[in-house]
């Protein structure tokens, strides 16, 4: 086991509101999400932000982004493990299901939704970003070898990229 553990937290590709009668769950990706996501997993793979294991939400948004990612940075689609816990806009939920990994991961990646992935983004490193783009990628970086010790303002944000930024 590491002395340290890295989450990759990422926010959802842009998703569509084309067809309002959908529930928020079965929301899909939208042309430019469905871009943007895949652009994001080569630029993991050039940068070897690469996760040992990815944990997604399972509204159809992020997981499609997390299948989108996994195929660009080698990791097959079916071996992505669904967490009903991360389909939530709440910070604490999420910071719930990130303390509930097992420590055998020391780099994970986990595809959230929004406020939730600016808000723990926020509690964990101390920073004041405004708000996670979608399809945003932040590495944070944590000095300790148990995902359960994760806390306020541990984290090191290594680094923060979203597609408008890179292109």
């Amino acid at each position: 086991m590491a002395e340290h553990k890295t989450l990759i937290l990422v926010r959802h590709a842009k998703s569509s509101w084309k067809d309002t009668t959908l529930d928020d769950i079965q929301r899909p990706l939208n042309k430019r999400g469905n871009k943007d996501a895949p652009k994001m997993g080569k630029y993991m793979a050039e940068h070897k932000i690469l996760p040992e294991v990815i944990f997604s939400s399972p509204g159809l948004r992020a997981l499609t982004t997390a299948r989108l990612i996994s195929v660009e940075i080698g990791i097959k689609p079916s071996d992505i493990k669904v967490d009903e816990n991360i389909y939530t806009f709440d910070p604490k939920d999420l910071l719930d299901a990130i303390r509930a990994l097992k420590n055998k991961y020391d780099k994970v990646m986990i595809v959230a939704h929004n406020p939730a992935v600016t808000d723990i983004l926020n509690y964990l490193c101390g920073s004041k970003i405004d708000n996670v783009p979608t399809c945003g990628v932040a590495v944070l970086r944590f000095s300790t070898d148990s995902w359960k010790k994760v806390s306020k303002g541990k984290a090191k944000l290594v680094s923060f990229d979203y597609p408008k930024k890179l292109w």
